[in-house]
């Protein structure tokens, strides 16, 4: 399968691994019975090795970070509670553990942690503050007369929440606290905290609560974390990048607390591509039922002909359904060029790692998971109505998948903020002072440092340059399908949208007194410019995929479903083009013809592009694709 990528033996081994009744889709609301599945489900996934390959080599793993991405992944088309679960496990616990430990925590914690003999958790975000993770109230204060750290919530603000095995598996918990030592703070640091006994208390001085019922993922036991002056060894900081000395002396090879803190967080970048991508993989199972439906169910007849007309032959059901694949096409093709990336810096030793690549890829990867996330949301939601009555059953999974999936916009990063780290680190040429500023900051720093921004190619750029420098600039509604056009099309409104936006920063810094009511003026400018760099990343993976894919036949229809999402993007945005002037009223309506002209074409093949999603029918778990009658609910 072509979106399969470069990780293609790593999903065919998931399709296998996930072939059992074991893992088959479920709906169950009760929360113990849907914890005590994802529970035994995760064991199952231990006992096959399903998570070794993600750890480096240098620890016990198999150093197939990409593989380990695509493979949870995967899970998300099962259970996105065994996906969040394995995730939090796995990925950020025991990501935690490698990542910002050293060989005294690699040596006690990672095998453990891998086979399931010790269960983990990731307690970061607090009641009070998530994306500000740099203003964590929870204190570690270091004791030079114990050696021992006290971890403390000071506040009720303070309280570690939503934190997935809190509620009720988890021993042990990766807590991000404020480091303190000799009366002053260095910043946010990690510390491995045992939470629970092996009879599943609480721990002297730590309070666990349950959060209960939430809008989905009834299997992930979140729950919630307060520390009364818990004390913890010295040695439980996670001392990769700084420590502290038995008599109190803070170290660390990392003068600046800015810089130091984002290299830290930095290499946890694996969550967020994973988010993006499970996202984007509940996205085409919704997209894999409703079109399956589309293709058998039917409704009213067309004149002179007794037989109902298949929903999928509705022009307007084609304009529902088939952009949203072609987007997941898209997403599919820019995801797997992210975890390429990814997997190349992340099994790259730390010190021949290039600081510039480490921060695009944060940057993508954030990029991603906004768009990943925003279209799973809208995808599913289009399909369950698609679906009518039949939608709505639980039976059918599309409400499951939309509950599972809302809470993916603000995890790993709310969607609102990462869209304006995208555009702030865009516009300050990734310069490493802007990492953790404030709006003010970042204003007083804008106003001197932003200029034109060198646009980089993100993939194929030999290709997409020369489709670019052949393209057709003109009126008729054939130069819509050119790819050079489109390309330049994108490149010119994020082009624009940065360097006006660049431009309203100074202007507003030197007008308006106060900075952050600068920043505010411009917010909006600043994310639309942001949005636009992400919608041409996606179409240069695009372009990139279609190129790589063997097959002449399967080349042209790839080809034509980039038309689709290209020509949906810009249709979407029309209003922009119209008023800068890129776009003319006729040749606006021009977009909508090849919309609609893309979507006839491409209707004989829609069983194919179904296929091409990668879903395999056992983790379909849609009851109504099973019925002869589909029912008359809708």
């Amino acid at each position: 399968m072509t979106l399969d990528g470069a990780w293609r033996q790593a999903r065919e081994r998931a399709r296998t691994d996930l072939d059992r009744p074991e893992f088959a889709p479920h709906y169950t609301p009760d929360l113990d019975e849907a914890r005590a599945i994802t529970l035994k489900q995760m064991r199952m996934l231990a006992e096959s090795g399903y998570a070794r390959a993600g750890f480096a080599k240098a620890v016990g793993g198999g150093g197939d970070a990409g593989g380990a991405v695509a493979s949870i992944e995967m899970l998300a088309m099962s259970d996105l509670s065994l996906m969040v679960k394995a995730g939090v496990q796995w990925g950020l616990f025991g990501g935690a553990i490698e990542n910002l430990g050293t060989a005294r925590h690699h040596d006690r914690y990672i095998n453990p942690l891998i086979d399931l003999d010790l269960l983990g958790c990731f307690a970061m975000t607090e009641t009070g503050h998530g994306s500000d993770v740099q203003s964590l109230e929870t204190t570690a204060s270091y004791d030079p007369g114990t050696e021992e750290f006290v971890i403390h919530s000071p506040t009720p603000s303070s309280r570690k929440d939503y934190i997935g095995g809190a509620a009720q598996h988890a021993t042990v918990a990766a807590v991000f606290a404020q480091l303190i030592t000799g009366g002053k703070s260095q910043g946010v640091h990690c510390f491995v905290v045992p939470i629970r006994d092996e009879n599943g208390d609480d721990l002297p001085g730590v309070t666990t609560s349950d959060c209960g019922h939430k809008g989905g993922l009834p299997g992930v036991d979140n729950g919630r974390i307060m520390f009364d002056h818990v004390r913890i060894p010295r040695e439980n900081l996670l001392n990769r990048y700084a420590d502290v000395e038995p008599d109190g002396t803070y170290v660390s090879a990392i003068e600046n607390p800015n810089r130091r803190f984002f290299t830290m967080v930095g290499t946890l970048v694996r969550g967020r591509v994973t988010v993006g991508g499970s996202a984007g993989a509940a996205a085409r199972v919704a997209l894999s039922v409703a079109t399956r439906y589309a293709l058998q169910r039917r409704q009213f007849s067309a004149p002179g002909d007794e037989k109902e007309v298949l929903l999928m032959d509705y022009l307007v059901h084609q304009r529902r359904l088939l952009p949203l694949i072609a987007r997941s096409y898209a997403l599919t093709f820019a995801q797997n060029e992210l975890i390429s990336t990814m997997d190349r810096i992340q099994t790259t030793p730390v010190e021949e790692v290039d600081p510039q690549e480490q921060r695009e890829l944060e940057g993508r990867a954030a990029g991603l998971k906004v768009a990943n996330t925003a279209h799973a949301t809208r995808a599913i939601q289009e399909c369950r109505e698609a679906c009518g009555g039949a939608g709505y059953m639980a039976e059918n999974r599309l409400t499951a998948l939309k509950a599972d999936t809302d809470v993916f916009t603000t995890f790993e990063g709310d969607n609102h903020v990462l869209t304006q780290l995208v555009a702030k680190e865009l516009l300050t040429a990734y310069a490493d002072e802007v990492r953790g500023m404030s709006p003010v900051e970042w204003m007083k720093f804008a106003a001197v440092t932003v200029s034109d921004i060198v646009k980089k190619r993100t993939a194929a750029q030999q290709i997409i340059q020369t489709l670019v420098d052949t393209r057709k600039d003109n009126e008729e509604d054939g130069s819509l399908f050119d790819r050079g056009t489109q390309m330049t099309m994108f490149e010119d409104r994020e082009q624009y949208l940065l360097s006006t936006a660049a431009r309203r920063l100074q202007a507003a810094s030197n007008r308006e007194e106060n900075l952050f009511d600068a920043f505010n003026f411009v917010q909006d400018h600043v994310l639309h410019a942001a949005r636009a760099h992400i919608d041409r990343v996606v179409l240069e993976a695009f372009v990139a995929g279609i190129e790589s894919c063997p097959d002449a036949e399967a080349r042209e229809l790839l080809s034509d479903l980039c038309d689709l999402y290209a020509l949906s993007v810009i249709d979407e945005d029309k209003a922009w083009y119209m008023e800068h002037r890129q776009l003319s009223v006729e040749r606006a309506k021009a977009v909508l013809r090849g919309i609609n002209e893309r979507c006839r074409t491409l209707r004989p093949h829609v069983p194919a592009l179904v296929e091409g999603l990668g879903v395999p029918e056992h983790l379909l778990g849609s009851a109504m694709l099973d019925a002869t009658d589909a029912g008359r609910l809708g």
